[in-house]
This record gives C-alpha cells, sequence and structure tokens, in this order.
C-alpha cells in the first residue's frame, strides 16, 4: 500500500512536521506492526527525523544548512538552486520508522519532517506501509 501526501511549501527553505499526516496513514493501514517508508521524490526537498517539540532546533538547522550550504557559491548548475540539491543530499530523501501497535515508534521528542530547500512549491511525500511477515 502506497500513499502520498501533498505539501504545499510557503518559502524557500521550510521544515513541514509531517508526522501526523503519516501516522494517519498507518492508522488507516490497518497494519499493526511493520515498517513505514517515507520517501519524498524530489531533487530539492528531503524527509528527516528530529525534534519536534521545540520549535528552535528547527531553526537552528535551517540556519546550519545555511552556513554549511550557503544559497550563492561557486556553483555551475545554472539554475540556480545548487545549495538545494546539496542540502537534499544531505537529509536525504527517506526515513524508515518502525510500527508497533498501530503507530509509529518514534521518541518523545521526535518528529517527521518535510523539508523544502526550493520553495515556495506543491510538493509529494509517498508512504509505504509493510506489515510483518
Amino acid at each position: 500500500m502506497i500513499k502520498s501526501i501533498n505539501v504545499k511549501t510557503r518559502s524557500r527553505a521550510e521544515f513541514v512536521n509531517i508526522t501526523s499526516d503519516v501516522q494517519k496513514i498507518v492508522k488507516e493501514s490497518g497494519i499493526k506492526s511493520g515498517i513505514c517508508y517515507v520517501y519524498v521524490p524530489h531533487t530539492t526537498a528531503g524527509v528527516t527525523i528530529n525534534e519536534g517539540a521545540d520549535p528552535s532546533v528547527v531553526r537552528d538547522m535551517q540556519v546550519f544548512f545555511n552556513k554549511l550550504v550557503p544559497h550563492s557559491g561557486d556553483y555551475m548548475h545554472m539554475e540556480g538552486n545548487s545549495d538545494a540539491h546539496i542540502k537534499t543530499a544531505l537529509a536525504g530523501p527517506s526515513q524508515v520508522i518502525i510500527v508497533n501497535d498501530g503507530k509509529l515508534l518514534l521518541g518523545t521528542w521526535q518528529a517527521i519532517f518535510f523539508c523544502e530547500f526550493d520553495g515556495a512549491r506543491d510538493r509529494r511525500v509517498h508512504v509505504k506501509i509493510m506489515k510483518d511477515a
């Protein structure tokens, strides 16, 4: 079973908490024990798991990404979004989360974030739930 989440970003760089959307898909699947794959099919957006309780953590991650890979640099890609491609490579396109008792087995403070690096855009996130054998 594969479901998709539509994410509409409003700025060039943005982290969107999609945990409740993913959990809803897990619940609707009826699977109690298995694996949840979260995959972003874009070259300038990714997905990460990190603290969702304190918004300053997301801000700190964005500041770090921008210091590590600034928007302007000695890039050759002509579209002007090389930094977004590099940041996506660092964040990664997918995450795997254990499903237990019909719920995502995330830590107390963990949340799943869609990472936009080249917005604002309409994006998709694919979620696949697989039942334990």
